[in-house]
């Protein structure tokens, strides 16, 4: 994946990507972001389904026997809300991952979590509050229009909540998410048909682009090399050249976008083995940007 979000980001339309601190492949990402310097890099917070920072002794409420954070987020989720043990734990995880990244030396553009679980309530306090040592500048509101059914209009109920709660303390949000109903398969065609309808406001092109399809941990079923396809392809670069929009992370829009609406902005990110998922794109009728 950082090989793929490299040539994403040299030869098509990705501008920022999310770093699994944890990961395998996180030394790697860190050399190759380090030669991207208009790569906008963020904290991909991981505390489901993937690697701790912490030792596991430290964190027991939260690993299995392997060591690992538990695959199931309900269940995590669940231990978070009920076992103080769980949450103090949860914290000092968030805050060894701050402290990782922060060694790292790279800019931090942005925060989000592995599947979305800096939703949790708690989880996002625990971020707000690691954060406050190096800041965070944008956090990811998963929210994506024109999706129906009582699922999607929970989502959206919910990351507004979020969203409100992260302009009270300066933090920028994107207005939009596209291509979490296309998550593993945000294909060239389906790509270049949202950038057609590209809506007003900040927008996050959501993309987990791969060299190759199955690899250890990788998921079942996901479409990553259409989806770098889809960020390379000439279709996608024309398509966007006609939509007006700006393209950037979310760095490049801090001091145009929380005071403006309507607008259009995109951006593209990436997600893990280290670097991973995004872009920003700020489209507003008489200005349009993207990440």
């Amino acid at each position: 994946m950082n090989e793929a979000v490299e040539r994403a980001h040299v030869d098509g339309i990705l501008t920022a990507a999310s770093l699994m601190v944890a990961g395998e492949g996180a030394a790697d990402a860190v050399e190759r972001a380090k030669r991207l310097p208009n790569l906008g890099v963020g904290l991909h917070v991981v505390l489901v389904d993937g690697q701790p920072i912490l030792p596991p002794e430290q964190i027991p409420a939260l690993v299995g026997p392997d060591g690992w954070f538990q695959p199931d987020m309900v269940k995590t989720a669940f231990a978070i809300a009920c076992n103080p043990a769980a949450r103090a734990q949860m914290r000092a995880e968030v805050k060894a991952q701050f402290a990782a990244f922060a060694a790292t030396g790279l800019p931090l553009d942005h925060v989000n979590a592995h599947k979305h679980f800096h939703m949790h309530p708690m989880i996002t306090s625990a971020i707000l509050d690691a954060g406050r040592t190096i800041g965070i500048p944008a956090m990811r509101v998963p929210v994506e229009h024109g999706a129906q059914g009582f699922g999607p209009a929970a989502m959206r109920w919910w990351a507004g909540l979020l969203g409100r709660r992260l302009k009270t303390r300066g933090i920028m949000v994107n207005d939009q998410v596209m291509g979490l109903a296309q998550t593993g398969a945000f294909t060239p065609e389906a790509m270049a048909a949202a950038l057609e309808t590209l809506p007003d406001g900040l927008t996050e092109l959501y993309t987990h682009p791969a060299t190759q399809d199955v690899w250890p941990g990788s998921a079942p079923g996901y479409r990553y090399r259409d989806e770098l396809a889809a960020l390379i392809a000439p279709a996608t670069i024309a398509a966007l050249r006609d939509s007006g929009a700006q393209l950037g992370p979310f760095a490049r829009f801090q001091d145009k976008i929380l005071p403006i609406l309507p607008s259009k902005t995109f951006g593209s990110l990436a997600q893990d083995p280290s670097l991973s998922e995004g872009m920003q794109i700020d489209h507003r009728p008489s200005q349009k940007a993207a990440r």
